[in-house]
């Protein structure tokens, strides 16, 4: 038992579908534990089965967020790394993250520079460029990649 109520074999099964719905990592599982008051010993037991049963796999989860976060938010390796690394995710997963957006990359780069470039309405060559810098420094891309696609914008 725990603070809640739940037992050890009901939070299992809450947690088997929480995985189940969507992939997770370590960090959100171990969270969401701690949210139905479970103890660090149910925890361990808990994390242990579900990694047993492939419910929990870090590498996993690294592919389908760096697949997910790049076609859909058009985020960049930078941005996609920082945020992996923000949940403790290891740089080996990391590196296979980063290797599922490899043959799109570009491309989508490019899709998204040219789209943000002719929807800035600003007067001002200057002001238009920072804008258009700033944005695709946020979602994450290279700087070396970004200025040396600002060259075809002149």
């Amino acid at each position: 038992m725990n603070t809640t109520g739940l037992t050890v074999e009901e939070a299992k099964r809450k947690l088997e579908y929480y995985c189940a719905y969507q992939e997770r990592c370590h960090k959100e599982v171990v969270a969401k534990l701690k949210t139905l008051g479970m103890f660090q010993t149910a925890i361990d037991h808990i994390i242990n089965h579900l990694l047993e049963h492939n419910f929990l796999n870090e590498e996993r989860f690294a592919k389908a967020f760096a697949r997910g976060k790049h076609k859909f938010k058009f985020w960049g390796k930078r941005r996609i790394e920082q945020e992996l690394k923000f949940r403790d995710i290891s740089a080996y997963n990391i590196k296979m993250a980063l290797k599922e957006i490899e043959e799109e990359y570009l491309t989508n780069f490019y899709t998204l520079a040219d789209h943000k470039w002719e929807t800035i309405t600003e007067t001002s060559l200057e002001k238009k460029k920072k804008k258009w810098i700033d944005f695709l420094i946020r979602k994450g891309y290279e700087t070396n990649l970004i200025f040396d696609t600002l060259k075809n914008y002149n």
